[in-house]
C-alpha cells in the first residue's frame, strides 16, 4: 500500500519540526578553491537552528564528527541540540539525499519515511551511492517504516502547503535525466500517492546557473495554505527576467483545492552573484523556515535587507535571520538545500 492509503502525508515546512537534518560539508569539489569559507556561514546556520529545535547531523566517521564539533564549540552552539549520525555521505545537500519524513492523519504516534531514489541531479555528480541509501539509514536508526518508490525525486524540486498542495517544475521533474519512462500524470501520481497529497501545481521555469534543472526552492515557496513567496527579476535585461515572468502568469492561474486564487508576495533576486566567470544561482527564496525563525541566505546586496522586511510580512510570528551566503553558493545551493525538516508528531 502507498503511504496516502495508510494516511500518511508531508507536512507543510512551516508546520512545527522535531529536528532539522544536515550532512556534514566536505566534498571539496562542490566548493573548489573555497571550502574552508563556508563555514563561518553554515556553523550560523546551526547555531541559530538549535535555539528552538535539534539539529541532527550525518558525518562520515568519528573524525569528522570531531571537527564539527571542535568547530560548533568555537561558536558557542548549544551541544545539547546536537546529535551526530556516522551516516558517510557524498556531498551536502540534505535537502535532495536526505528523508521525507511523514506524519499520519490517523496516529499521532507514527512517522515513516519515503527513500526516493536519489541520481545527484540527472547522473551530473558522480558518485552518490552513499547519498541514495541516506534515508533508509536514518530510518534503521529512528526505527521509522521506510517506504521505497524507487524513482528519482529530491527533496528541492517540491514545495507543500500542508492543505494538499504540491508545487513543483516541469523544467526539473520532467527533465529526461531524472525519470524518462514516466510521463507528466504518471509523476504526478507519484507525487500523491508517496507524499499524500490531493493536488500537483506545475510551474514550467528555474533560474539561471542552477544545476538542479530548476528546483522550485529557488523560485516559488508557500508561506501559509494559500501564499506563496514569487521571485521575479527587476532587470528587463536580465536573462531571469522573461523565465519568471513566465513562471508569474503561471501562478495567477493556478486554482488551490478550495477553488481559491493563489496569493503572491514577490521578492527581487538579488544582484548577480558571479564566482569564476560563472553566475551563480542566488536566490533569497532558498530560506528555510525553522521553529519560530525563518532563515533566509543573504548575498552582500543592497536588496538583503528590503528582502528580510518582505519576509518578515510573511512571517509575523517568526524573527527572521539572515545569514551571508555568498561562499555557500558557490555550491550552487544555500540554506535551504542544505537541510531538511523532521515535523514533531502532532495530534491533529
Amino acid at each position: 500500500m502507498t503511504p496516502k492509503q495508510l494516511d500518511y502525508y508531508f507536512p507543510a515546512e512551516f508546520a512545527p519540526h522535531k529536528a532539522t537534518w544536515l550532512s556534514w560539508p566536505h566534498k571539496e569539489a562542490s566548493w573548489p578553491g573555497k571550502i574552508q569559507s563556508i563555514f563561518t556561514s553554515y556553523v550560523a546556520f546551526i547555531k541559530a537552528l538549535v535555539r528552538f529545535e535539534s539539529v541532527n547531523i550525518n558525518v562520515c566517521d568519528d573524525i569528522m564528527q570531531v571537527k564539527a564539533t571542535q568547530l560548533l564549540q568555537q561558536a558557542d552552539v548549544d551541544l545539547t541540540r546536537v546529535n551526530f549520525f556516522i551516516h558517510p555521505t557524498n556531498d551536502a545537500w540534505c535537502r535532495d539525499h536526505g528523508p521525507a519524513f511523514l506524519l499520519n492523519k490517523q496516529d499521532p504516534n507514527k512517522k515513516a519515511i519515503v527513500d526516493w531514489n536519489y541520481n545527484a541531479w540527472g547522473n551530473k555528480y558522480p558518485p552518490f551511492d552513499l547519498d541514495d541509501v541516506i534515508p533508509t539509514k536514518i530510518g534503521n536508526a529512528l526505527g521509522l517504516d521506510v517506504f521505497h518508490p524507487e524513482i528519482i525525486m529530491e527533496g528541492g524540486s517540491v514545495d507543500f502547503n500542508g492543505a494538499g498542495t504540491v508545487i513543483t517544475s516541469t523544467a526539473c521533474l520532467l527533465n529526461p535525466n531524472r525519470n524518462p519512462h514516466l510521463n507528466q500524470s504518471q509523476i504526478e501520481q507519484y507525487l500523491m500517492d508517496y507524499y499524500g497529497q490531493e493536488q500537483v501545481l506545475w510551474v514550467d521555469e528555474g533560474i539561471v546557473g542552477d544545476d538542479t534543472d530548476g528546483h522550485i526552492d529557488d523560485t516559488v515557496r508557500f508561506v501559509n495554505e494559500d501564499t506563496v513567496i514569487a521571485v521575479i527579476e527587476e532587470n528587463k535585461q536580465d536573462e531571469n527576467y522573461r523565465l519568471l515572468q513566465h513562471n508569474l502568469k503561471q501562478l495567477q492561474q493556478m486554482r488551490l483545492l478550495s477553488g481559491k486564487q493563489l496569493n503572491m508576495v514577490e521578492i527581487p533576486m538579488p544582484n548577480d552573484v558571479i564566482w569564476e566567470d560563472q553566475r551563480l544561482p542566488a536566490s533569497y527564496a532558498n530560506f528555510y523556515i525553522a521553529n519560530q525563525q525563518v532563515i533566509v541566505p543573504t548575498y552582500r546586496c543592497s536588496k538583503d535587507d528590503q528582502v528580510m522586511t518582505i519576509i518578515q510580512q510573511c512571517f509575523p510570528d517568526r524573527e527572521i535571520v539572515g545569514i551571508d551566503s555568498t561562499d555557500i553558493i558557490w555550491g550552487l545551493g544555500s540554506f535551504h538545500c542544505l537541510s531538511q525538516q523532521e515535523p514533531e508528531r502532532i495530534d491533529l
